[in-house]
């Protein structure tokens, strides 16, 4: 699981638990400025089509690290799909992140209240 929170003008993405490991990363920063949008997708954490460049899949288990989608690189931490999140993301290493949150809609209205008040 993944807790996100607003750091000043960024995003804290912090890996909890064994999915530190899992996904070889604990922390992850964003500016808002290169937050295109988030969104809360179960479906989206279901499809798979991805290749893995680190990281550990185990379907219908665990999917976390670093993917190839489609010629981008998505970063994954996702147990459950039901509570998965997608920030799409601009001039970062990562083009999107897939994230597993404790309340995917509580998430999505805290990130978008911050780009709201980034605008």
């Amino acid at each position: 699981m993944v807790k996100v929170s607003v750091q000043g003008s960024a995003l804290a993405f912090d890996v909890e638990g064994l999915d530190k490991i899992l996904a070889f990363r604990g922390h992850l920063e964003v500016p808002l400025r290169h937050v295109r949008e988030a969104r809360a997708d179960p479906s989206a954490a279901r499809e798979w089509r991805k290749l893995k460049l680190v990281g550990a899949n185990v379907p219908g288990v665990v999917t976390a690290g670093t993917f190839l989608e489609h010629g981008r690189r998505v970063f994954w931490d996702v147990h459950d799909p039901e509570k998965a999140v997608v920030v799409g993301l601009s001039h970062e290493r990562y083009d999107e992140l897939v994230v597993q949150v404790e309340d995917p809609d509580a998430t999505v209205r805290l990130i978008a209240e911050a780009l709201d008040r980034k605008r």
